[in-house]
């Protein structure tokens, strides 16, 4: 008997050992993790997608009809200003230019042979002027079969990258015809489009601080390593989108960038004194925003925030918190509206530090 007594004592003493954490934890289980908004100074970055266009880009296309006699340049190749690029068979065109000599050359004779007979009175003074006048029409029609001959031959106006090549040795092609094109990728011009809100937000910063800088993430997620200056907007905004288009000019020097590659425009504004929150502590109803904020008699209570930027983790509030507000950071679907909890406060700048921020 003493035996049995003696074991029921042991468990209870054990029981009631067991119990105590298990109740204790249970308790601190029951408190939620609590912290506030911060002000500090930031930087927010945007990306836009952009269209990469060369500062020049022209098509190049015959003047003359003829058989493409000569190709000097290939697909690619960089050429310089006034270089020979293409050449039609002259032979027609030169042939046109020595009638047109021969025709200057019987007109000059004719005026010789008429001008003295004009002096003596011989001729009439009209004869004399039909006579310079039919050497002025020769000098003319000589004139247009050398532009004829000078158009056989397609030279560069500018310095460039030729493109495809559209015709082949030895084509026939007609007055018009499309060979290459030819662009300028010195400096490079990239569009993007913003919002209105974001147009008269830059605009206000340009009062301020002067000419937007920005940088281009490419189509590989590289940075390039030259920024841009946006330098030009576009007139009107595109009434289906509410969107207006930018330009930046950036300078290309190692030719890296070529007409038609797409990538991103990457604008960096800084904030000052911007209230932070982790994104974690918000929670989204009909695409609003929400937080829980703990009132003076610990309940909770729903508010909704709009949200003026977004950081990697972390939300930039405009409108909604000040910074002596306490907000459900975990354990958001575990309450209820006005339920009274528990919580433990933790500083934001500790909560912080353990997100990705980009502050200064």
């Amino acid at each position: 008997m003493k035996r049995i007594l003696l074991f029921v004592s042991l468990y209870v003493v054990v029981y009631h050992t067991s119990c105590k954490p298990k109740e204790k934890e249970k308790e601190e289980a029951t408190k939620f993790l609590v912290t506030s908004p911060i002000t500090m100074d930031t930087t927010v970055t945007k990306d836009y997608v952009a269209q990469i266009r060369s500062i020049r880009s022209i098509e190049l296309r015959t003047q003359e009809k003829g058989y493409l006699q000569n190709i000097y340049v290939d697909e690619g190749q960089f050429v310089k200003k006034g270089q020979l690029l293409f050449k039609i068979m002259p032979l027609l065109y030169e042939a046109e230019m020595q009638k047109s000599q021969a025709e200057v050359n019987a007109a000059e004779i004719e005026v010789a042979n008429t001008q003295p007979l004009a002096d003596k009175n011989i001729v009439s003074k009209n004869e004399l002027a039909m006579a310079k006048a039919k050497l002025g029409k020769a000098k003319a029609e000589l004139e247009l079969s050398k532009a004829h001959l000078a158009f056989t031959e397609i030279r560069a106006p500018f310095d460039g990258l030729i493109d495809r090549l559209h015709m082949k040795l030895g084509s026939l092609v007609e007055e018009g015809e499309l060979l290459t094109s030819l662009s300028d990728n010195s400096q490079m011009w990239v569009y993007f489009n913003v919002s209105e809100q974001e147009y008269l937000n830059y605009q206000q910063m340009v009062k301020a601080q002067g000419k937007l800088k920005v940088k281009l993430r490419m189509a590989n997620n590289e940075m390039f390593e030259h920024p841009g200056i946006v330098e030009t907007i576009e007139a009107d905004f595109n009434n289906e989108t509410g969107n207006i288009a930018f330009r930046a000019t950036f300078p290309n020097p190692k030719g890296l960038l070529r007409n038609g590659e797409t990538g991103a425009i990457r604008v960096t504004d800084p904030l000052k004194g911007a209230m932070l929150i982790p994104q974690k502590a918000t929670f989204e109803v009909l695409e609003k925003k929400y937080v829980y904020v703990i009132d003076k008699d610990n309940k909770v209570q729903s508010r909704e925030i709009k949200i003026g930027a977004e950081l990697p983790h972390i939300f930039i509030i405009q409108e909604g918190l000040s910074t002596g507000d306490k907000i459900l950071l975990e354990g958001l679907r575990q309450v209820k509206e006005n339920e009274k909890i528990e919580y433990k406060f933790e500083k934001p700048e500790e909560v912080l530090s353990h997100l990705e921020l980009y502050a200064e």
